[in-house]
This record gives structure tokens, sequence and C-alpha cells, in this order.
């Protein structure tokens, strides 16, 4: 059986010019004959992802998305110079292949990769496909080992010195992302100003050792191996990472992890099989993440709420674009809702703190 992650036919607004695209395409990357067929994947709420064919050749284009967005947001030749930098010395990362500014080819600036074909775990695995408690347990141990590996890279040896300001890190975190929050609330939306002012009194100071950070990492930004299911072969979307806090990365990975023991509304509305048996729970996955980095962790509840508050806030960003009619995608508009429970949650997680 096929388990292998596969795209659907372009949404309607979010076409490409294939006469443009092939021409560029054709004249920057050696090798390529044939007809040009383009199908996007339809996960995901930032950039646009599409499925280039080109005879037996398959290509991955990432461009921004369609409407209004924040002058800093979506910068593709950053996410393209982060990968170049990355891929030699972490196997994981796609290798990217083009990158262009030139907005005559469709308006935008984007980037071509190879494409690694596998499984990407969602709310639920591909249909037919199970794993038990043991097989679950062990894959979430991968998923921790491979953010931890990340966090190893010299990024000095790469080149990526310059990529962020680890010093004040965190401070700028919380304060950036509440100005994001308030910048891009709706009349629908809570005003969250006791979570951000926790935020801001909790604040620990930077992690000693900044390392290279993705921002995004989660089940759904990896890559199975088809032929073993428990093995990470891909790590996806980098256009968020930078030097950093590792454990504010953590907190941001496990923001978006709903295990067994929630309640029903985050089982409902989460996105990823993070709550099947065997799967480690939050605090399994900080501690396992401790013991390999040889460091005690004793105020995670500060980067657990973090991640939580972040996810509100990229939530209530794409609901905007959608609440103003920046875009057509029916799927933003119950994002509201998600808000709303995102929000409830680090509610939770500051009631129960000991800090």
């Amino acid at each position: 059986m096929d388990f292998i992650d596969a795209p659907t036919r372009v949404r309607q607004g979010e076409e490409l010019d294939l006469k443009a695209v092939e021409a560029f395409l054709k004249d920057t990357l050696p090798g390529l004959t044939g007809e040009l067929v383009v199908d996007q994947f339809p996960s995901g709420f930032s950039n646009l992802t599409y499925l280039i064919r080109v005879g037996e050749k398959e290509l991955v284009l990432r461009r921004p998305p369609f409407g209004r967005k924040a002058k800093s947001a979506h910068d593709m030749g950053r996410e393209y110079r982060v990968m170049s930098a990355v891929n030699p010395v972490f196997p994981y990362c796609p290798k990217p292949l083009v990158y262009t500014d030139d907005e005559s080819i469709m308006g935008c600036p984007f980037y071509v990769m190879e494409r690694i074909r596998g499984i990407i775990p969602r709310k639920r695995f591909p249909k037919g496909m199970k794993l038990g408690p043991d097989e679950m347990r062990t894959l979430c141990e991968n998923l921790l080992d491979v953010h931890h590996e990340l966090h190893c890279v010299d990024y000095r040896k790469i080149g990526l010195e310059g990529l962020g300001k680890p010093q004040g890190y965190v401070k700028r975190q919380v304060e950036g992302w509440s100005d994001r929050y308030r910048a891009a609330r709706t009349p629908d939306a809570p005003d969250f100003e006791h979570i951000m002012a926790w935020l801001k009194e909790k604040m620990p100071p930077d992690f000693q050792r900044p390392a290279l950070i993705h921002n995004d990492y989660k089940f759904d930004n990896v890559v199975l191996d088809p032929a073993n299911p428990l093995k990470i072969i891909g790590v996806l979307d980098w256009e968020m990472a930078t030097i950093g806090d590792p454990l504010m990365d953590l907190g941001s990975s496990l923001g978006y992890w709903v295990q067994a023991d929630d309640p029903e509304e985050l089982q409902v509305a989460g996105m990823l099989p993070t709550n099947l048996p065997g799967a480690l729970t939050r605090m399994e996955m900080v501690q396992r993440y401790a013991q390999k980095a040889g460091i005690a962790i004793d105020n995670f509840d500060f980067y657990l709420c973090f991640g939580v508050f972040r996810i509100v806030v990229i939530i209530q960003q794409i609901y905007y674009r959608f609440y103003h009619g920046q875009t057509k995608d029916e799927r933003f508009r119950a994002l509201i809702f998600g808000v709303h429970i995102a929000g409830r949650m680090a509610q939770r997680i500051i009631e129960q703190s000991r800090l």
C-alpha cells in the first residue's frame, strides 16, 4: 500500500503561470525534458507548496501566499540560503536547487528544491498504516532525537552566525509575538493581555548555548521513510529557522503536542498523531531532551506556555487574512475557534505552573 504524501489539484486562486514556470526551470536546471505538470500539497497555512513534474523528474516549488502580507514574512531568499547552508551537514534538510526574485515569472520570489518522497504524519496516519504503542514510542523518541541533532549543528562552521541574534532572544520573542498578536487581533478574538503579561514577567535568561533552531519542528514537517516509518528522512519548512534559544524551539514544538489526557476540545482541535497509544507525553519529551543535552530543565512551563501562545498568534495572523478578505481559502474560516482553544490551553498552563 502506498503511504507516500500525495498532492492534489491546485486550489482556485492559487494557480501558477505554467508556461512561465516551465520556461524558467528548463532554462536554469539542466536535463529537464517533457511536459510540466503542477499539483499542490493541500496542507499548511503559510507558504504555498507545489509538486512540479517534468517528465520523470519531481521537484517542489515554494512561494509566498497570495494577498497582502507582512513585509518581513515569507522571505523566500532567506529560506533558500538557510537550506543551502544546512543541507550538507544535516541531510534531513531537502536540497535546494534554484531561487529567483524575478517577479515577472509569477509575481513574487520563489524557490525550487528536490522532493523527498515519504510519509508525512498528520492528524491521522495514512489509511492502512498503523503503529503499535512500542512503535509510536520509538517514533516520538526519533522525532526528539532529530530535533536535538539539529540543535547540535555548528552554525558558525556553515556560515550562519549572522542568521539571528541570540543575545536577548527570549525577550525579543515574547515582545515580538505579543506585538504581532495585538496587530492581528480581530473583533472576535480575545485580548489575551493576561497571558502576555505572565510571559513577560516569567521570562528566563537566554540559554547559555545558542543553536540553529527550526522554529516549526513538528510531525507534519517531517518525512518518514516508506520502507521504515519509524525512521525520519526529511525535515521541511525552514522559513522561520534562526539562531536562538533551543529551549524556546522545544517549547514551540511541544506547543502543538496534544496528549491522551488533554481536554476533549484539544483532542478534536489537535492536528498531529501525538495522542495515540504509546506516544510520549510532553514532559517525557522534555526529559529525553534534557538527558540528551546533558542539562536540567526545571522551568519548562514558561517555554510551553510561550509555544502555545505563539501558535495562538500564528493562527490569528492567518485568520486575519481571511477575516479581511485577503484569501478565499475556506479552511481559514474556522481558525478563530483554534485561537480560543489554544488560548485556554495557555491559561491552564499558567494556572498550574509553579513558576
